[in-house]
C-alpha cells in the first residue's frame, strides 16, 4: 500500500528495493542515461549543478551529454557555487530563504559571530540589502566583503588574524550571495557581479518543499535527515516542509540492514529498475550523483568511501552502469588531458573501450584536443 504523508515511524512501507535497484533509479534520474536532450541542467532541475572545484560543473554536465550554456554561476546550497538556469533563481531564492530565526542563527552559527547568529533572520536580510547596495558591477570578491562589512551589524563581522582586517562572516557571506542577486565567476580570482535580470529579496520562505520534492526525485529513497545534510539545515526544519504525495519505500541495503525512506519518483514497484550495465560515465569530484548523504549506501565499503570523499582533493568517479568502480584524476598535459583511472577491480574489455570514448568526452569539455587515458 502507498503511503503519501509525513514521515512517521508507524506507517507500513509501500515496497522494497534493494541497494542496486536505487542507484539504478537515480542512474536515470540524473540524467546519466542522456536521455533528456534537454538543454542547461537538464533532469537536475531545481538542484542545480555544483561547481566545487571550478570547472566540475562542465564536466558533470558533459556526463549527461547537456551543454552548458546559458547558466549562471552562483553561491546557492550551503552557500556552494552551483550552476543554475537564471529563471529559475528567483524560486529557488525563496525555496531557500530560512523558515524562521532559529532556522537562519543555526545555519551561520560559529564561534566567531555566535551574538551575530542570534540575529536571524535580520542578518540574511541586511546581508542581502548589502550586497544589492553595493554590487553594482563586477568587483574583486576581497572588494565587495570589505563594503558589505561595512554596512551590516558589527556583530556578524569579526577580526581575521589572516588578512589583518575585520569582515563579515564567509558562512553567511556565501549563503546570503543568491539573496542578494549576484553571480560569481573565478577567472583570475573571484568577482562578484550583479545578475541581470535581478529578483525581488524575499519576504518569507515559500517553495521549500518543492526543494525536498527535488532532492528525493534524485536521491531518494531517502530520509528528513539526508535532505536536511544537503541543504545546510536542521532535520526539524526538512519535516516542516516535507511535502505530501511521496512514497514510503523500504531500501535493503548492503550487509543487509533495511531502513524506511521516502521517493518522489514514480512507484518503485510499477515498472523495473532500468537496465544500466555496460554504460561507463566518468564522473569529476562533486558531481551530482555523489552529492547524496546516504553515502554508506551508494558506497558500502568504508576504505573506498575514503578514497572517494576526502577532507580534500577529491578525485572523480568511475561509474560502470550505476555502480562505482574506481576513480580518477585528470591533468592537463599541453593541449592534452592526461585521464588516470584506478579500477577497484580489473575491467572488462568492453568497459575499457567505453571508457576511452568518455575520456575524449572530458578532454572535448576540457578544451583539449585530446585524451591519453593511463589505467593504474
Amino acid at each position: 500500500m502507498v503511503r503519501t504523508n509525513r514521515p512517521t515511524a508507524t506507517e507500513a512501507p509501500a515496497s522494497r528495493m534493494d541497494r542496486a535497484q536505487v542507484l539504478a533509479l537515480r542512474f536515470a534520474a540524473h540524467g546519466l542515461d542522456r536521455s533528456s536532450g534537454a538543454p542547461g541542467p537538464g533532469p537536475l532541475g531545481l538542484l542545480g549543478v555544483q561547481d566545487t572545484p571550478a570547472g566540475s560543473a562542465r564536466l558533470a554536465l558533459a556526463a549527461r551529454g547537456v551543454p552548458p550554456e546559458g547558466l549562471e554561476r552562483v553561491w546557492t546550497f550551503r552557500g556552494a557555487p552551483h550552476l543554475h538556469r537564471p529563471d529559475a533563481l528567483p524560486a529557488l531564492a525563496g525555496a531557500l530563504w530560512p523558515l524562521d530565526d532559529a532556522d537562519a542563527g543555526a545555519r551561520i552559527r560559529t564561534t566567531v559571530i555566535k551574538e551575530g547568529a542570534k540575529l536571524g533572520l535580520r542578518a540574511f536580510r541586511t546581508t542581502a540589502e548589502a550586497f544589492r547596495s553595493v554590487v553594482t558591477g563586477p568587483k574583486p570578491k576581497g572588494v565587495v566583503s570589505g563594503e558589505v562589512s561595512a554596512l551590516v551589524d558589527p556583530s556578524l563581522t569579526f577580526d581575521c588574524a589572516t588578512c589583518g582586517a575585520r569582515h563579515i562572516s564567509g558562512l553567511l557571506f556565501q549563503q546570503a550571495g543568491l539573496f542578494g542577486a549576484v553571480r560569481v565567476t573565478s577567472e583570475g580570482g573571484t568577482t562578484l557581479s550583479p545578475l541581470e535580470p535581478g529578483f525581488a529579496l524575499p519576504e518569507a520562505a515559500h517553495g521549500t518543499d518543492a526543494l525536498v520534492r527535488a532532492y528525493l526525485r534524485l536521491h531518494g529513497p531517502a530520509g528528513p535527515a539526508d535532505v536536511a545534510k544537503y541543504l545546510g539545515v536542521r532535520t526539524p526544519v526538512v519535516r516542516a516542509a516535507w511535502p505530501g504525495g511521496l512514497l514510503e519505500v523500504e531500501v535493503a541495503e548492503a550487509g543487509g540492514a533495511v531502513r524506511t525512506a521516502w521517493s518522489a519518483a514514480p512507484e518503485p514497484g510499477a515498472a523495473e529498475a532500468p537496465d544500466v550495465r555496460g554504460t561507463v560515465r566518468l564522473l569529476p569530484p562533486g558531481d551530482p550523483f555523489l552529492q547524496g548523504r546516504d553515502r554508506e549506501l551508494l558506497v558500502p565499503d568504508e576504505a573506498r568511501r575514503k578514497e572517494i570523499w576526502r577532507a580534500m582533493g577529491n578525485p572523480g568517479v568511475l561509474l560502470v552502469g550505476a555502480e562505482p568502480a574506481g576513480t580518477w584524476r585528470a591533468k592537463a598535459a599541453g593541449r592534452a588531458v592526461a585521464i588516470t583511472v584506478t579500477p577497484f577491480a580489473p575491467l572488462a574489455a568492453p568497459v575499457r573501450r567505453a571508457l576511452e570514448e568518455e575520456a575524449a568526452a572530458v578532454a572535448a569539455a576540457r578544451g583539449a584536443d585530446e585524451a591519453r587515458l593511463h589505467l593504474a
